[in-house]
């Protein structure tokens, strides 16, 4: 089950409670001859995904209607198709736009049935990559609405992208998401649902799937994978609304990430498959490069060797074609080292502890952002702690605490707390120095 998040903005708009639709809803039902009684408990499992049985979805729907004086449909709150929500791609553009902004509204009133929703798995997981991959396109994104967006707008949009990618990597995404989440809600929620021409709404889809897709990234740094999810499903609709297949595979890239962290490593392969296909000529060589590091990881985490060895191949020959100045925005987290310490991981996974080391410490050595560079470190420091080579974990350890300072970042503790518990469980000497680094870095609640 997905959050409703569609019944939960029509809710705050009709300013009904919980406990109120409950009541409202029961005396709804009587009239009808139904013996309803509901409670606010039964309206937070709806909120949560659960559809009502029998008549009770017509019904919220009557008490809603009567309460904003319009008419009120089973699609507008989130009803109109048996079993669960509809998913981002089952439904119209101007559908999905206001699906799409009603998630940015519960994610900014910070609804607890929201972020606490686990990532859906099997069918609902795969569809939103077949449906981005297979016809139909469409055939023309143009919409009338009161506020005409202008190339202006699209600055901004992409300015803020930009932004908001510069402050993930500086601080986090716990401490970057409630930003970026206000400013999809203030400034391009009213744009999405202005007038614009086909040509400009390609470029709008564009610029907020780019935007989208960052606030998926700090979903998934604060933990929140369904959540994250979900906004990474809305970033594919919005690439393929923009007809830029590239767009597209950067956002896959995204979701590859996120099921090789959850263990769905099969998942993690087919879907970078599905984005090399795809997206074919369209994909840039860091892109190229990053999916199939990836698909190296997952293969090696399979115990298939010989694929993964074969994907680290494909990704050093495409990372030696990066050019730069010649990739979009989105690929700029493809910096030197990121394959380099991809390729170690999956190295570790197979059990090649020297060739593993070598890419780790060419990775560290090369210049990176401040994000990258506590991964690189902490991937090193394992390394080395394997190898036997106690006091250089623990030296790198101790760089690895050091550079964490000032981030707020689920992905980054986990990173830390793993470090520390493989120092402390050598028994190495200088182990209490690092241990003590690490856990100042992680005292301080986030």
């Amino acid at each position: 089950m997905q959050p409703n998040t569609l019944l939960d903005a029509i809710l705050d708009e009709a300013g009904i409670s919980h406990a109120g639709l409950a009541a409202h809803v029961n005396q709804a039902g009587r009239a009808r001859g139904l013996q309803l009684r509901y409670e606010h408990t039964a309206v937070a499992r709806w909120l949560k995904g659960q559809r009502p049985r029998g008549q009770v979805p017509d019904l919220i729907c009557e008490v809603l209607a009567a309460r904003l004086h319009r008419t009120v449909t089973l699609d507008d709150i989130g009803l109109g198709v048996p079993g669960e929500p509809a998913g981002p791609h089952g439904t119209s553009l101007s559908g999905f736009v206001e699906r799409a902004t009603a998630l940015w509204r519960s994610d900014e009133q910070q609804r607890p049935h929201l972020l606490g929703a686990p990532a859906v798995t099997g069918t609902p997981a795969v569809m939103p990559v077949w449906e981005w991959e297979n016809p139909p396109e469409d055939v023309d994104v143009s919409r009338g609405g009161r506020h005409r967006v202008t190339p202006a707008d699209l600055d901004t949009l992409r300015a803020a992208r930009s932004h908001y990618e510069l402050m993930y990597r500086k601080a986090g995404g716990i401490a970057t998401r409630s930003r970026i989440v206000g400013f999809l809600n203030a400034e391009a929620a009213p744009l999405l649902r202005g007038s614009y021409t086909d040509a400009t709404g390609r470029q709008l889809h564009r610029a907020t799937g780019g935007l989208v897709a960052i606030a998926g990234i700090c979903a998934y740094d604060s933990d929140a994978h369904g959540l994250a999810q979900r906004y990474f499903h809305q970033a594919l609709r919005l690439a393929k609304a923009s007809g830029d297949r590239g767009l597209g595979a950067y956002v896959i890239a995204l979701l590859v990430n996120q099921a090789l962290f959850l263990r769905e490593f099969r998942q993690a392969v087919a879907f970078a498959e599905a984005a090399l296909r795809a997206a074919g000529k369209h994909i840039t060589p860091a892109l190229a490069s990053d999916l199939y590091a990836m698909q190296a990881k997952a293969y090696a985490h399979l115990g298939d060797g010989t694929s993964a060895l074969s994907c680290i191949r494909r990704a050093e020959t495409a990372a030696e074609h990066i050019r730069r100045g010649y990739e979009p925005d989105e690929t700029g987290y493809v910096q030197p080292g990121l394959v380099n310490v991809q390729v170690a991981e999956a190295l570790l996974s197979l059990g090649e502890l020297a060739a593993a080391a070598e890419h780790a410490a060419a990775a560290v050595d090369t210049p990176a952002h401040d994000r990258g560079r506590v991964h690189r470190l902490a991937m090193l420091s394992t390394i080395e702690l394997r190898q036997g080579h106690a006091d250089r974990a623990v030296a790198t350890a101790v760089r690895m605490a050091e550079a964490a300072r000032g981030m707020e970042s689920q992905r980054l503790r986990d990173r830390l707390r793993t470090v520390r518990e493989h120092l402390v469980r050598s028994g190495c000497a200088g182990t209490a120095e690092a241990a003590e680094l690490i856990d100042g870095a992680l005292r301080v609640p986030i």
